[in-house]
């Protein structure tokens, strides 16, 4: 082999192997490239989820204002109940005892 023969051949080995350098060093650059991709897409979703929770979490503490307020008036109103009920006993007390102080008088209740 001559001179020139030998030159062309250690040209095309080297082209290769810059070929092949290049082949892989563009792999490395896709990798590298999607694993940026997934690394932003998983920042991406823990924001959203921590903005979901903290909204969820005002509206936890909302219902549980609203809720403590209900059992607050249902509260109220038992005791109303409680009072009402107590003055229809007392009320219907009385009026037994008016009716047998009418028999007593000589009178007819009604």
């Amino acid at each position: 082999m001559d001179a020139a023969t030998l030159g062309a051949i250690g040209t095309i080995v080297v082209g290769l192997a810059a070929a092949g350098a290049a082949l892989i060093g563009h792999r490395g650059a896709n990798a590298a490239s999607q694993s940026g991709a997934v690394l932003g897409g998983y920042s991406t979703l823990v924001d959203n989820l921590q903005e979901e929770r903290n909204a969820l979490q005002v509206k936890l503490a909302e219902a549980e204002r609203l809720l403590a307020a209900a059992y607050a008036e249902l509260a109220s109103e038992r005791a109303d109940k409680a009072a009402l009920q107590g003055e229809i006993a007392t009320l219907t007390a009385e009026i037994g005892r008016l009716r047998q102080r009418i028999v007593e008088l000589g009178g007819q209740p009604t």
